[in-house]
């Protein structure tokens, strides 16, 4: 039973055995239905031809949730207190994730209003709980109190930019996310708030296996909704793959004691899991819509067949298609291939994909989905999968020796910054 009061004060960063509390685990989960619901309105927009145009609204509003959710996060990790006041303004946060959800189909048509208030109703979750660790722990204090106004500014500049010319506002988006992004930084200046470098591995961790659980969800939802075909399986078989390589790729190594070694990379860590998080949660819309391409394809060609008609047209359309949906599942694949090798390569973690092996690999996945209009989409999508099965049977090849300099007993650069 939790306490209804406790005083607020910085938690152990040694601290042992620190796991995600049941709380931390319900807070992912309401986020991921705002990311399942943002990927679903990606892939409708992909769907109906507007590639290009749905591209920017996912990446502002995923940069909402991302961002809210990252936060939470890390004030948990130093202030969580498991008392009353605590659990309740979680919910305050958890409401206006689901406000975003709520508004993400709304964005693609350029309607930002919801998902800004949705990410209002966040930050005054989170202001207010840094307000009270202002309060309630006194070496904190300045820090705290620079978040809290910190965050406030940069809302005021949020809800701004709604005022502004719709041309305008896309080019505000990336100036104050800027803003939003630079706050940590600065508050952290006066003070470093006390994370747990193991609890923060996890808690990332733990987003990436829900970012994938939602991809499995998402193409499970597109194979229910069409007749299964040879084509159809093969695609469903090889998603499945490339989401269990992608897990195993990233949980190669804990990444724990990279961070407890190098905090003073945690920044680059963090904010670099921007892009694989958003790489991930796009994965799912990818395969929704290669689901959609194949069971067109055969549907026009039944019809065709039924009608007696040539084929020559046709084909040219279903090859556009095949090269559009096997990008939507490469591209996203390459850059999170890419993403691990470049934040956990930083912390000095020696089991990780090496530079050649991730570069190398993300290049074969784009360029095996730019031929899926001769091999095939199907094909396409299944070399992607066995280029990532290569990637991760390398990792267990042997390995030379790292160089030591003599006299040298850690690694290098492994000092830490506090």
């Amino acid at each position: 039973m939790p306490t209804l009061l406790k005083r607020m004060t910085a938690r152990e960063t040694r601290e042992a055995h620190r796991v995600s509390s049941p709380l931390e685990l319900l807070v992912d989960l309401v986020f991921v239905v705002a990311v399942a619901q943002l990927a679903a309105a990606l892939a409708h927009s992909v769907e109906e031809g507007h590639l290009l145009e749905g591209i920017l609204p996912f990446v502002m509003v995923f940069f909402a949730i991302w961002w809210a959710w990252m936060n939470f996060t890390w004030f948990a990790s130093a202030y969580d207190t498991d008392d009353v006041p605590y659990r309740l303004l979680t919910l305050v946060q958890m409401a206006g994730a689901l406000i975003i959800a709520a508004s993400a189909a709304r964005a693609f048509e350029g309607e930002y209003a919801g998902a800004t208030i949705g990410y209002l109703v966040m930050r005054v979750g989170l202001v207010s709980q840094w307000i009270r660790a202002g309060i309630q722990h006194p070496e904190g204090r300045t820090t705290a109190f620079r978040y809290a106004g910190g965050i406030t500014a940069v809302q005021v500049l949020w809800f701004a930019r709604l005022l502004l010319p719709y041309e305008v506002q896309f080019p505000a988006f990336f100036l104050v996310a800027i803003l939003d992004m630079a706050v940590p930084a600065w508050a952290e200046r006066s003070g470093r708030t006390s994370w747990h470098p193991h609890h923060i591995a996890e808690r990332y961790g733990l987003f990436v296996i829900i970012l994938l659980g939602e991809s499995v969800l998402a193409a499970t939802v597109a194979f229910a909704q069409a007749e299964l075909t040879p084509s159809l399986a093969a695609v469903g078989l090889s998603g499945l793959v490339i989401l269990f390589a992608l897990w195993w790729i990233y949980f190669l190594q804990p990444v724990g004691d990279g961070l407890a070694a190098r905090p003073d990379r945690s920044f680059w860590w963090g904010y670099g899991h921007y892009f694989l998080f958003a790489a991930l949660a796009s994965i799912g819309a990818g395969l929704e819509v290669a689901v959609v391409t194949i069971g067109h394809a055969a549907a026009e060609v039944d019809h065709a067949l039924a009608a007696g008609a040539a084929m020559a047209a046709e084909e040219g359309e279903a090859v556009v298609g095949s090269v559009a949906a096997a990008l939507g599942i490469a591209v996203p694949v390459a850059i999170a291939l890419v993403m691990m090798w470049a934040l956990h390569g930083p912390l000095g973690i020696r089991s990780l994909v090496r530079a050649p092996v991730a570069l190398g690999g993300a290049a074969a996945i784009v360029a095996a989905a730019l031929l899926a209009g001769s091999i095939g989409l199907a094909a396409a999508i299944a070399a992607t999968a066995g280029i990532l099965v290569l990637v991760v049977a390398s990792e267990y090849l042997p390995r030379s020796a790292p160089p030591r300099s003599a006299g040298s007993g850690q690694i290098a650069g492994s000092s830490s910054v506090s």
